[in-house]
C-alpha cells in the first residue's frame, strides 16, 4: 500500500492537494520593545532623605560633661540667657497687667465677652455676704487650736453663715440672669453657668479678683 504524503507536489494522488493549508498569522510584535531601565539603586527612606536635608548628625556625647557643654553651647552664653529670661519675665508681666486691666484679648476664656464683663460689674457694684467665705475659712482653721467649747461655737456660726451664703448665691444668680437677659436679649450665655460665675466672683476678696473691678460698691451699672 502506498502512503500519501501531505503537501508532496510529486505525488499526483495527493488527496489533500485541493485543501488549503491553514495559514498561521505571524506573531504580533509588541507595541514598544523598549524596556524602562531601573535606577540601579534602592529608593532612599524618608529618614535618610530628611537627614540629608538637615546635614550630618553629631555623634552622641560620651560623657555627662560633654552633654552639659553641648546644652550650654546651644543656649548661648550667660548674658544671652539672662537677657532672654528678662524678656520673658517682662512679657509675662505685661500680659498679666493687661489681663488685670480687663483687655479682652488677654483674658481667660471664661472671662471673655461683654456679657461676662457686665456680670463682673454687677457683682463688683455691691457688697456680698458671700465675700466673707474666705475670712471665715481662716477663722475655722484658727478655731481648731482653741478649746472644745470655742470650737463648737465657731462651728455653729460657720454653719449659719454658710446657709445664708447659699441663699444669697441663689438670689444673686437669678438677679444676674434677669439683668443679662434684659441687656443682651440675643445672648446664649446664661442659666446656672452664668449664676455660678457671679457666685464665684462674689466669694473672692475684692482686691484678689481678676480682672480687677472697674466699678466701686454703690455705683450704678
Amino acid at each position: 500500500m502506498k502512503l500519501l504524503r501531505r503537501g508532496n507536489p510529486d505525488n499526483p494522488d495527493n488527496g489533500d492537494a485541493g485543501v488549503d493549508e491553514p495559514t498561521v498569522a505571524p506573531s504580533a510584535e509588541p507595541a514598544s520593545s523598549a524596556v524602562t531601565a531601573g535606577k540601579g539603586r534602592p529608593t532612599p527612606s524618608r529618614r535618610e532623605a530628611e537627614g540629608k536635608k538637615r546635614g550630618p548628625v553629631a555623634p552622641a556625647p560620651l560623657t555627662s560633661k560633654e552633654a552639659r557643654a553641648r546644652r550650654k553651647a546651644s543656649r548661648g552664653d550667660k548674658e544671652q540667657r539672662k537677657a532672654a529670661a528678662a524678656e520673658r519675665r517682662s512679657d509675662a508681666a505685661d500680659r498679666r497687667a493687661r489681663m488685670l486691666a480687663g483687655e479682652d484679648k488677654y483674658l481667660l476664656p471664661r472671662d471673655k465677652g461683654e456679657v461676662r464683663a457686665y456680670v463682673r460689674d454687677l457683682v463688683d457694684s455691691r457688697r456680698h455676704l458671700v465675700g466673707m467665705f474666705m475670712p471665715l475659712a481662716v477663722l475655722l482653721i484658727v478655731a481648731m487650736f482653741l478649746t472644745p467649747a470655742m470650737q463648737a461655737i465657731v462651728t455653729l456660726v460657720m454653719f449659719v453663715m454658710m446657709l445664708f451664703m447659699v441663699v444669697e448665691g441663689v438670689i444673686l444668680g437669678r438677679q444676674v440672669n434677669n439683668k443679662v437677659r434684659e441687656r443682651f436679649p440675643d445672648t446664649l450665655d446664661g442659666g446656672f453657668k452664668l449664676g455660678w460665675y457671679a457666685f464665684v466672683r462674689s466669694s473672692q476678696i475684692r482686691k484678689m479678683r481678676a480682672p480687677q473691678p472697674r466699678v466701686s460698691p454703690g455705683d450704678a451699672v
